[in-house]
């Protein structure tokens, strides 16, 4: 297998194996801003956010979603990322995968509704983008292959999976398992009006000690080519990422649609300690050598939309200071064209750990000081149930010194 070549900007013109293919689909015009982001994230995954839990009514789970969709409006934010496809599973009839565990207890049991079709059109009612969030290797939450599904892809494909420190993965080293993961999703583009499609921060699974991610005969097929295990792996994500741009702007040009794609990283690519080009942090996992995705490429290379870093520490932080990261973030955007928005963790507001997050106004100052780098086009906080109850008014703090107004377009 050939690696990736480069070509950069605009998620356009990108060659493999030396060739140049046709543009994907242009980036804002001569890098002009788009409206500021003030996004959230809609978790679904064993029951995060929504539904609350299993075995409601269509009728109360529709209920619980059109609030969280007002609290979202509530709050001045434009944009959900809805997380239609959490665990190699679905919350719209996917001819791929089954229906998703978490609306009705069972994996595969029909709910009676479609709820992309509802999401999406309730989220545009009220004026917010929708984003379908994919999850794109996991599998389950266990790693008993007999608990899914008797028609699961995972069970008529048994050489697809990995079981690695309790749970089940799809191998991304293996190629038909890569294209089977961008048509899952790109069913969802083909049949609903989303605005977007979001890759969440799993990519190779985060390293667990004493556990290894056993990808032998996958390694044996197709890494001739590579020098060592780490540049196959990361291959086969950019790969990943890279495919799924060229598809997403082919459609694109057939349907006159322009849905945009991001990622929502762990915020550290690297550390400057182990390459001068990386962040001055001190993180214990770095994305591109531990969970094999080179975010940084990926933003230079021109095939993303967005980015959308988790930046997930208070202002001042050893190990990963939030001071650190967002200008680290802006200078790796600055001329490609590609949109940077800052991942907030609002689900921290109110801990007592680090000691800054007691501080009600920590999230207020992260604005404050991310007004600072004109790269930044906006915020996503995680997540939808953490709008919803603000639990010590961190976010109310961010509207009234923030959101006083419409979001800049």
């Amino acid at each position: 297998m050939q690696q990736i070549t480069r070509r950069v900007f605009g998620r356009a013109a990108i060659g493999i194996a030396g060739s140049v293919l046709g543009p994907a689909a242009a980036g804002p015009a001569g890098g002009a801003a788009r409206r500021e982001m003030r996004g959230v994230w809609l978790a679904t995954v064993g029951n995060l956010d929504w539904p609350s839990r299993t075995k409601l009514t269509a009728a109360e789970q529709q209920r619980e979603l059109r609030a969280h969709f007002d609290a979202a409006v509530a709050h001045k934010l434009n944009t959900v990322f809805f997380q239609v496809r959490a665990a190699a599973d679905a919350l719209w009839p996917s001819p791929y995968e089954p229906w998703a565990e978490s609306l009705t207890g069972r994996q595969g049991g029909d709910p009676g509704w479609d709820p992309l079709d509802f999401a999406v059109r309730e989220a545009h009612r009220r004026g917010l983008e929708l984003h379908a969030w994919c999850n794109p290797y996991r599998v389950a939450n266990h790693t008993d292959p007999d608990r899914l599904t008797a028609d699961h892809p995972a069970r008529r494909h048994p050489e697809w999976i990995v079981p690695y420190n309790g749970k089940l993965y799809y191998n991304p080293g293996l190629p038909e398992v890569r294209t089977f993961v961008q048509d899952a999703m790109l069913d969802a583009v083909e049949h609903y009006s989303v605005d977007g499609v979001h890759f969440d921060d799993y990519f190779y699974p985060y390293p667990a000690a004493g556990k290894r991610f056993d990808d032998d005969e996958a390694y044996d097929t197709y890494g001739e080519d590579f020098d060592n295990r780490a540049d196959w792996r990361r291959d086969n994500i950019d790969r990943l990422v890279y495919e799924m741009a060229q598809r997403l702007g082919e459609g694109g040009q057939q349907d006159g649609r322009r849905v945009r794609f991001g990622v929502s990283p762990f915020a550290v690519w690297r550390n400057q300690a182990t390459d001068r080009n990386g962040s001055r942090t001190q993180a214990g996992v770095e994305t591109y050598d531990d969970l094999y995705a080179d975010t940084r490429r990926w933003v230079r290379e021109g095939w993303l939309d967005y980015i959308v870093p988790q930046v997930y520490w208070p202002i001042g932080t050893k190990a990963a200071d939030y001071a650190e990261l967002v200008p680290w973030w802006s200078r790796t955007v600055d001329g490609t064209g590609v949109d940077l928005y800052i991942g907030e963790a609002l689900y921290k507001a109110g801990d007592s750990q680090p000691a800054a997050w007691k501080n009600p106004a920590e999230l207020s100052r992260h604005l404050t000081f991310a007004r600072g780098y004109p790269q930044v086009g906006g915020h996503v906080y995680f997540s939808a149930k953490e709008v919803a109850k603000d639990r010590v008014g961190a976010l109310a703090r961010v509207v009234r010194d923030h959101y006083g107004s419409a979001a800049r377009s």
